[in-house]
C-alpha cells in the first residue's frame, strides 16, 4: 500500500495535453471529435499567423488533411481489414475492482468495469497467429498494391511540377516501369529532439503544406510507400498516423491541441493538484487493472502512459487506442497514408547490453515480428496477449487490446534501461545520494526483466521459424528501445528484399558528439550488421567509416548511387534471387544548425513553445535545404534519385542535369574506402544458456486472471518508477 502511494506521488508528474496555441481555432485535420467518423475527404486551411508566418511565408500558406483528420478515432473496438475478430470493447468486460489500493487511500472507491486500458478476451481468428517471416503478410501486400495507385500518382506530379525533369515524360516512366517505384522515410531516434526535428522535416516533404510545394519537396510524402520512426521518430510516426494522419502544419498551429511540451510529462508546472491526482490515479488504475488481469507490467506500461497525454486529443491520453487500430482510420482505409512502422530492440533474457546481434523487431498496424533469422516470424497485432504455441492458440481464448498505441510507442522509445549507464555527476550532495539509491534500485530492476517493455504471454512462443530458443522457450518476450543496438536510423524493415524499396530518406537526428549532433554511426552499424549472422540477407550501400562520415554531415549525401558498383555485397549475401538493384539507394539527412540550435539533449523533456516553433522550422529548412536557397535543384536531385533504380533495371543512361545532381550529392567511395566490413561488437551480452529457463520459470508462475498487486513485478514497478522520476526531475 506504502509503496502503490509513492508510486503515484512521485509520478505525479505527468502533464496533461494543452498546446500553448489557440485551441479555438479549427483546422481540416480536427474537424471532428476523438470519436467521429472520418469522412475522407480532404480540405484546405488558411494558416493566418501560423507556421506560415513563423517561417516567414506570408499569410496565405496553406496546409489540407488527407481524410477529414478527426484526432485519434481509432480504438481497439472493431478490428479493421485483416482480422477475422469482431468483438468490440464493450462486449466484454471483466471485473476489476479496487479494494483498497490507492483508490480508496484518496476516498474515490472501486470499480466493477473494465479498465479501457486492459486487455480483453475476444473472439479468435481462423488462421493461426503466427507465421514464417519470409515474405511481407498478404494484408500487407494489400495495402501496399492499393497504396502504390496513390504513391503512383504523385510521384508524377512531384517528378513533373516539383523537379521538374527536362525531357523526361514521368507518366510514361512510372506507369511503365518493371515495378512500382517505392520509397520509404526512416526517422531517426532521440527523444523530443527527434520528434520536433523530424516534424520539420515530415513538412517539408508535405503537399498538403504550401509552402514544401514552392520551397521544399512538396510532394514526396504523397509519393512514399512506408514510413518508419524509432524512438524519437517514432513520437513523431505515431502521433501523425493515428491522428489519421494529420498535417504538421495543423499540429504546430495549435489546431489540433496535441503536442503541448511546455511541461515536462514527469514534472508539471502550475497544474491543479487535484486534476494531477485524479490524472495519477486514472494511470495508476490502468496499469494495475492490467496486472490484476494476469498479464505482466513494466516501467514502459507507465511511460507510454504518461507519453499518450501529449499525443492524444480524445480526453484520456489514447487509453483504448490500439497500434492495430490504425487500420480503422479512414486515412489508412483510404491508403492516403505510407505504411506506418515501429521499431525496437529484443533483449535477450537475463542480459543488460544490446548489441549487433540482438534481435531486430518491427510493429505494423497488421503485424509484430522479426526477419532476423534468431526469430523469422511474424504474429497479428490485434491478438498480441493471447497465449499460443507455436502458432496455435493453446487455451482456445484470444485477447485484445494489449497492443495500447502508447505502450507501443513507448517500447520504442523505452529509455529506462539506459539511464544504468547514464548517470550524470554532480557536485551535489542530494543528487549523489540520488544516484546512489537509483544505481541500487535499478540494477535491481534490470535483473528482473521489468526496466523493459515485458510482452506476456510471449507471441512467439515455442515457435519452430527462428533459430535463438532463448526467445521461443521464454514465456515472456523483452523489448525496449529501437535505437539500443547503435541502429538509430530505423532502416531495418526498409531493406528487407521482399518490400522492394529502391530509394530511402533517412533522417538522422541522432546525438553522437559531446555536442548532441549526429556523425552518422547509426548508418555505419546498419552497413556493418549485413556481416553478421543476423543481418546476413539484408543488402545495404557501402558507407564510409566516421572518420570520412562526420566530413558529410553538413549536407545530404547519397549512398548507393551506381548499384553496378555493389555486386561483391550481392556475392556475400549468397541469394541466386538478389540482384544490385535490389539494394536500395538512400539519401541521408543530417540534423544541423539551419536558424535554430537544434542539438537538444535526448532527456530534455520540456520544451516552451518557441522552442518547439524553432526546432521544427529549423528541420524545414533542413530537409528543404533552406526553402532550396542552397541549392535551387535539389528537389530535382531528389527525382533524380527516386528513378534511379529503375533506370539501372532499364539500362537508361542518366540525363546530364540528373548526372550532375549525382556529382554533387553522391558518396562514391565503394568498396576500397568504405567501413569495416567486419562489425566491432560495442560489448557482449551475458550468455542465455539457462537464463531462459529462469525466466520462463518467473514468468510461467502468473497465469491469466491470477492479477496480485503484491506481485514482485509490482513493487519493484513502483520503487523503481518513484526513485527514477525523483532522478530524472
Amino acid at each position: 500500500m506504502h509503496q502503490k502511494y509513492i508510486l503515484i506521488s512521485l509520478l505525479a508528474a505527468s502533464a496533461s495535453a494543452i498546446w500553448p496555441f489557440d485551441d479555438d481555432e479549427t483546422s481540416s485535420s480536427d474537424s471532428n471529435s476523438a470519436s467521429a467518423t472520418s469522412s475522407g475527404s480532404s480540405s484546405t486551411t488558411t494558416d493566418s499567423g501560423g507556421i506560415g508566418s513563423f517561417f516567414g511565408f506570408g499569410d496565405d500558406s496553406s496546409s489540407s488533411s488527407s481524410g477529414s483528420g478527426s484526432s485519434a478515432s481509432a480504438t481497439s473496438s472493431g478490428s479493421g481489414s485483416g482480422s477475422s475478430s469482431s468483438t468490440t470493447e464493450s462486449e466484454s468486460s471483466s471485473s476489476s475492482t479496487d479494494s483498497g489500493g490507492i483508490g480508496s487511500y484518496f476516498g474515490l472507491g472501486g470499480s466493477s468495469s473494465r479498465n479501457p486500458y486492459e486487455p480483453y478476451e475476444t473472439q479468435c481468428p481462423d488462421s493461426q497467429l503466427i507465421r514464417l517471416g519470409n515474405n511481407i503478410s498478404d494484408q500487407e501486400a494489400e495495402y501496399i498494391s492499393n497504396r502504390q495507385v496513390n504513391t503512383n500518382k504523385n510521384l508524377i506530379d512531384f517528378l513533373s511540377n516539383t523537379a521538374n525533369l527536362t525531357d523526361f515524360d514521368a507518366e510514361s516512366f512510372v506507369n511503365n516501369a518493371p515495378k512500382n517505384i517505392t520509397i520509404g522515410l526512416a526517422f531517426s531516434g532521440g527523444g523530443y529532439r527527434a520528434m520536433l526535428n523530424g516534424a520539420g522535416q515530415l513538412l517539408g516533404l508535405d503537399g498538403r503544406y504550401d509552402e514544401a510545394n514552392s520551397s521544399g519537396l512538396g510532394g514526396i510524402l504523397q509519393s512514399s510507400t512506408y514510413l518508419v520512426g524509432l524512438s524519437g521518430g517514432n513520437w513523431l510516426v505515431g502521433s501523425i498516423v493515428l491522428n489519421d494522419f494529420i498535417s504538421v502544419a495543423d499540429i504546430v498551429d495549435g489546431s489540433a491541441g496535441i503536442w503541448d511540451l511546455s511541461d515536462s510529462i514527469f514534472n508539471p508546472g502550475g497544474i491543479n493538484v487535484l486534476d494531477t491526482t485524479e490524472y495519477y490515479k486514472d494511470v495508476y488504475d490502468s496499469v494495475s487493472a492490467k496486472d490484476d488481469a494476469g498479464f505482466d507490467v513494466s516501467i514502459t506500461d507507465v511511460w507510454g502512459r504518461a507519453l499518450s497525454s501529449q499525443f492524444f486529443k480524445d480526453g484520456n491520453g489514447g487509453i483504448n487506442i490500439t497500434w492495430s487500430s490504425i487500420r480503422n482510420l479512414s486515412s489508412f482505409q483510404s491508403y492516403e497514408m505510407p505504411f506506418p512502422i515501429v521499431v525496437s530492440n529484443g533483449r535477450t533474457p537475463g542480459s543488460t547490453v544490446i548489441n549487433e546481434n540482438s534481435t531486430v523487431f518491427e510493429t505494423s498496424p497488421f503485424e509484430l515480428g522479426s526477419w532476423d533469422p534468431s526469430l523469422r516470424s511474424f504474429t497479428n497485432t490485434e491478438f498480441m496477449g493471447s497465449f499460443v504455441d507455436n502458432g496455435t492458440n493453446s487455451s482456445q481464448k484470444c485477447y485484445a487490446n494489449f497492443d495500447n498505441a502508447g505502450y507501443v510507442m513507448g517500447t520504442s522509445s523505452s529509455l529506462f534501461n539506459a539511464v544504468i549507464y547514464n548517470l550524470p555527476s554532480s557536485d551535489s550532495l542530494l543528487s549523489s545520494a540520488i544516484n546512489s539509491a537509483l544505481t541500487s534500485v535499478l540494477n535491481l530492476v534490470s535483473s528482473k526483466e521489468i526496466d523493459i517493455a515485458t510482452y506476456y504471454p510471449n507471441p512467439f512462443s515455442e515457435t519452430d521459424y527462428g533459430d535463438v530458443k532463448s526467445i521461443s522457450q521464454n514465456d515472456t518476450l523483452y523489448l525496449c528501445d529501437g535505437g539500443e543496438d547503435g541502429q538509430n536510423v530505423p532502416f531495418y524493415p526498409l531493406i528487407q528484399t521482399p518490400r522492394g524499396v529502391d530509394l530511402i530518406i533517412a533522417f538522422d537526428n541522432s546525438a553522437d558528439t559531446d555536442s548532441n549532433w549526429p556523425n552518422g554511426t547509426s548508418i555505419i552499424d546498419t552497413y556493418q550488421r549485413q556481416y553478421t549472422d543476423q543481418g546476413k540477407g539484408s543488402p545495404f550501400p557501402y558507407v564510409p567509416a566516421v572518420d570520412e562520415m562526420i566530413k558529410l554531415t553538413d549536407k545530404p549525401v547519397f549512398f548507393g548511387c551506381d548499384a553496378a558498383n555493389m555486386s561483391d555485397i550481392i556475392d556475400y549475401h549468397g541469394d541466386k534471387n538478389l540482384n544490385v538493384t535490389d539494394i536500395p539507394l538512400i539519401i541521408q539527412i543530417f540534423n544541423k544548425r539551419e536558424s535554430y540550435d537544434t542539438n537538444t539533449s535526448t532527456y530534455k523533456m520540456s520544451y516552451d513553445s518557441d522552442e518547439v516553433l524553432g526546432i521544427i522550422q529549423n528541420g524545414f529548412e533542413v530537409s528543404t535545404l533552406k526553402n532550396l536557397t542552397d541549392d535551387s535543384d535539389w528537389a530535382k536531385c531528389v527525382g533524380c534519385a527516386a528513378i534511379r533504380r529503375t533506370q539501372e533495371r532499364l539500362g537508361e543512361t542518366q540525363s546530364d542535369e540528373c548526372k550532375s545532381c549525382f556529382e554533387s550529392y553522391c558518396w562514391t567511395g565503394g568498396s576500397e574506402k568504405a567501413a569495416s566490413s567486419q562489425a566491432p561488437l560495442s560489448s557482449s551480452s551475458t550468455s542465455a544458456s539457462g537464463s531462459a529457463t529462469a525466466g520462463a520459470t518467473s514468468s510461467s508462475t502468473k497465469k491469466k486472471g491470477d492479477g496480485n498487486r503484491n506481485s514482485l513485478s509490482s513493487r519493484i514497478l513502483t520503487t523503481a518508477t518513484s526513485i527514477l522520476l525523483m532522478f530524472i526531475f
